[in-house]
């Protein structure tokens, strides 16, 4: 008789890291992020039902790892083929470590016609340690601020989720020659900060309540963007003794965002994560394409600097199920 398998495929939207609320816990309360899903830049995985157990493409090792992690925690049957037909680009600030190991686990699982939330996957594959944006942004999309890690946390909590202004882009900033801090790198940079003062840590949390939030349901330009420079200009200062160009990885990067804030009067900016990618907000597609054009202008001659423009995203990852007769020998359990 034939049983009912299940072709699955997940989109996971990359993602920027606006910036940490409280990275010393002065308060009690470690870290704490600001993220915003990105529409343009994601990472696809199929996963189907096969003869055997198989892992194909983009970042096919640590999707096998995940992989066979899943398969092992929840006593899959192992006769799966997987493919990472796209994945975000690793080590440059967009939340791709994250993004795949929820992508991989979604998929297995809804192939095996199971549902398991981004929190409890994200534990079991050692994600959401630090920043838990990138779990609830993968489930929800928008712009997202979470608690940080307390001494009842087992995944960082939401505190706000709001929807991104429809017309609003950003243009990112790239610099392929260069990559950000991560696994024993970015541990060790973390260890050689000195503690981020109180009083720093409060002005973000109030900057962020007071100015970002109310300016994004009040769609107020100017003022999100104001509130984005003074949450960038205090973590981009507190992670400058340990990034090679300050309050960013790449001097590249830091030279064009310095154009930006300068001949353009975008203010609005900063570094995702450990870089090197930069973001800049702008009001429309239109401004965004002429912003584009002047860097591309300006900075031709730079070796690895690229642009590309984004809308944010305000849903979360894409599960797309396909079901269908299938053989029993390579029917799922």
């Amino acid at each position: 008789m034939a049983t009912t398998s299940r072709t699955t495929r997940i989109e996971a939207p990359a993602r920027l890291h606006l910036g940490f609320l409280d990275p010393s816990a002065s308060r009690g309360r470690r870290f704490g992020s600001i993220g915003l899903a990105l529409d343009n830049i994601a990472t696809i995985v199929n996963a189907a039902p096969y003869a055997e157990f198989q892992v194909n493409g983009d970042s096919s090792e640590r999707a096998r790892e995940h992989a066979a992690k899943v398969i092992a925690h929840y006593g899959l049957h192992d006769a799966v083929r997987i493919d990472v037909e796209r994945a975000i680009p690793s080590h440059v600030g967009l939340g791709s470590g994250t993004q795949l190991a929820l992508a991989v686990g979604t998929a297995l699982l809804a192939a095996h016609g199971r549902v398991v939330g981004a929190p409890e996957l994200a534990r079991l594959l050692g994600r959401g340690k630090r920043s838990g944006i990138g779990l609830s942004l993968f489930e929800q999309g928008g712009l997202i601020v979470d608690g940080g890690h307390g001494a009842l946390t087992r995944s960082p909590p939401v505190v706000a989720r709001l929807s991104f202004p429809e017309s609003w882009r950003v243009v990112l900033i790239f610099d392929q020659a260069d990559e950000g801090l991560s696994g024993r790198a970015e541990s060790a940079a973390f260890g050689a900060l000195t503690p981020l003062p109180q009083a720093e840590a409060a002005r973000i949390c109030h900057t962020t309540l007071m100015g970002l939030l109310p300016a994004l349901v009040e769609q107020d330009f100017p003022g999100f963007s104001q509130a984005i420079a003074e949450v960038q200009g205090i973590v981009g200062n507190h992670f400058a003794a340990v990034q090679a160009a300050g309050p960013y990885t790449s001097a590249r990067v830091r030279r064009a965002v310095e154009y930006v804030q300068r001949a353009c009067g975008l203010h609005g900016v900063g570094q995702s994560s450990w870089g090197p990618t930069a973001f800049v907000f702008v009001e429309t597609q239109a401004m965004a394409e002429t912003l584009v054009k002047e860097l591309h202008a300006r900075f031709r001659d730079e070796e690895g600097l690229s642009f590309m423009i984004s809308a944010a995203r305000n849903r979360g990852a894409v599960i797309d199920r396909d079901d269908r007769a299938a053989p029993p020998r390579i029917a799922l359990a």
